[in-house]
């Protein structure tokens, strides 16, 4: 069930569930910072960072993470309260999967505050969950459910880049050279986007993971390094693939300079074989007297006959040579 079908009062709510510690979450009209509830906002909405700081009991700091436009994936912890900031891929989005939507949360162990200006999978599929009774039954579950959510969604996309990649690679030696550069540079544009909110997020998840708040206890600490560690596995292979990308573009840039080169080398041949016989027969075509061969009506096939000695000898020299 979709959150965005839910009726609210609150205009910047999109959805306010009160968990039933069983899985299962029901829907309230109007947002009340309870035990045991889920408050999902709208970032952009003005009437939402009022609520938060008079009828939320958010402080500034939480206030300004939760409605700011832009965010760096990050975790603020003050006692028992955690802010984390993150970021999961963009499947719904025309501009790919690398257009990443921010999330943003706020908690006390007891109740979460979140906002986002932008729709996002893993949210959507979590409160599906709630609402067929196959959802955490804590508020400390569903967080780390959620950041598993979106971290979960980047598989996808990892395996969707290293396909590219690989397609891209193998066109390097037959495909248009042009089509497959402008392939690599997109590729490596993904990677690059993809990696500059991966890395801050797994500096964010590692510190969640081991400062973490008393109500985060073993079990959930030990599946958030596990998170961790699948984070870090895609930032790994982003950068083989960023690795991969250039070496497929140098050996792409070898092969046009390869052609270039031997394109340059037979004109310089050419060039070469054609330089004296270009002299020869413009030192015989000068308008001046004493011209051999003028009043000769054989001297042009004999021309002729030496321009061809010429060409193969200069040929048979460069043969012998292993210039050609």
């Amino acid at each position: 069930m979709s959150s965005q079908c839910q009726p609210t009062v609150h205009e910047g709510l999109i959805h306010a569930l009160k968990l039933n510690h069983d899985g299962l979450a029901s829907f309230m009209a109007a947002p009340d910072a309870i035990e045991g509830t889920w408050l999902h906002f709208d970032a952009g909405h003005p009437s939402v960072a009022e609520w938060l700081s008079e009828d939320g009991g958010l402080n500034a700091i939480a206030v300004g993470a939760l409605t700011s436009e832009e965010t760096r994936p990050r975790v603020l912890r003050r006692g028992d309260n955690v802010v984390v900031t993150l970021r999961g891929v963009n499947c719904l989005s025309d501009n790919g999967a690398e257009d990443m939507v921010s999330v943003r949360i706020s908690t006390n162990g007891t109740r979460i505050m979140s906002a986002r200006l932008r729709q996002l999978p893993s949210t959507e599929r979590l409160v599906a969950q709630l609402s067929a009774g196959d959802g955490p039954s804590s508020i400390p579950e569903l967080l780390v459910d959620w950041i598993e959510n979106i971290i979960d969604d980047m598989a996808e996309t990892m395996v969707k880049l290293e396909d590219d990649l690989t397609q891209a690679e193998s066109g390097v030696d037959s495909d248009d050279p042009v089509f497959t550069r402008q392939a690599i540079v997109a590729i490596r544009k993904r990677a690059l986007t993809l990696r500059r909110y991966m890395a801050p997020q797994r500096e964010a998840l590692t510190r969640l993971s081991s400062e973490t708040p008393r109500w985060l206890d073993e079990y959930f600490r030990v599946r958030l390094r596990d998170i961790t560690d699948r984070l870090i596995r895609y930032i790994e292979d982003l950068d083989e693939i960023r690795d991969r990308a250039m070496l497929a573009q140098e050996e792409l840039a070898a092969r046009l300079a390869d052609e270039m080169n031997r394109k340059t080398y037979v004109f310089t041949i050419v060039a070469v074989v054609f330089l004296p016989l270009g002299f020869l027969t413009g030192l015989l075509g000068v308008n001046v007297g004493g011209v051999p061969g003028i009043d000769d009506p054989d001297a042009f096939n004999q021309l002729i006959v030496l321009c061809v000695a010429m060409s193969l000898v200069l040929l048979g020299y460069f043969k012998w040579r292993h210039w050609m």
